[in-house]
């Protein structure tokens, strides 16, 4: 995708937020958040724009703490829509090549990284949201699916502190509908992904490409239709128990 269709996904899913928000108890407890209610996702949320507006506009090399506003419950709509208004305008201001503190592997330039980055905390965010709201998440779009399910396996998963190791080399697939494939390779050291079929694996996951993201990302279980796993059943176990990130 590129850094403009990131920033619509983020305005999109930034809108579809707070309306989910807005309609429902602050109050309410988030199913997928254990220990968090709406009112402190809308905080940490609203805090990870401000952060990463920070980034883009300072360009700032260097990392720095977020931010840790806590408006009011009557401030809170208010307060995230400047936040994630903000966000908007510096990510589309900025130059293409606006370069500042990045934190995945083989991140972009600074601009398209919290572009990207954005899009994909927001819309995971709303599905938590919709879970608060006791609704089910809606599909998130199939190319907006396929580039987070690439981040979080290329670039999370890249990352020393993953935790998905095994003593035994094993091969885990994830295969969407769509068509696109990574295979990824487990050891004791970090996963390394490779964009494309595996030769063989012992263990594939495939389905819609909106499941497998929302899967990923722990916010649907593995079990649930229409995913499907085929292969060794303890390799998908290790991934769900270390993958959270």
């Amino acid at each position: 995708m590129e850094t403009g269709a990131h920033i619509a996904a983020l305005d999109l899913a930034g809108r579809a937020y707070l309306s989910a928000a807005e309609a429902t108890d602050w109050r309410a407890e988030v199913p997928s958040c254990p220990g968090w209610r709406l009112d402190d996702l809308t905080r940490h949320l609203g805090n990870v724009h401000r952060w990463a507006e920070r980034f883009v506009r300072e360009r700032l090399t260097e990392r720095v703490p977020p931010p840790e506003e806590r408006p009011s419950e009557g401030e809170l709509a208010d307060w995230f829509a400047e936040g994630l208004a903000a966000l908007l305008a510096t990510l589309r201001a900025a130059d293409e090549t606006t370069g500042c503190f990045t934190f995945l592997p083989g991140s972009p330039n600074g601009r398209a990284f919290w572009a990207r980055r954005q899009a994909h905390e927001t819309t995971v965010h709303l599905m938590d949201a919709q879970l608060a709201a006791g609704r089910t998440p809606s599909p998130t779009p199939a190319a907006l699916a396929l580039d987070g399910i690439d981040e979080f396996l290329t670039g999370f998963h890249a990352r020393t502190r993953s935790r998905v190791r095994s003593a035994a080399p094993r091969v885990f697939s994830v295969r969407a509908d769509e068509g696109p494939e990574w295979t990824v390779h487990l050891t004791e050291d970090p996963p390394r992904t490779r964009r494309g079929p595996a030769e063989r694996f012992d263990c594939r996951v495939s389905g819609p490409a909106a499941d497998l993201y929302a899967a990923l990302w722990g916010r649907l279980p593995w079990e649930a239709p229409p995913l499907r796993a085929t292969g060794d059943a303890s390799v998908l176990t290790l991934w769900r128990e270390r993958s959270a990130v």
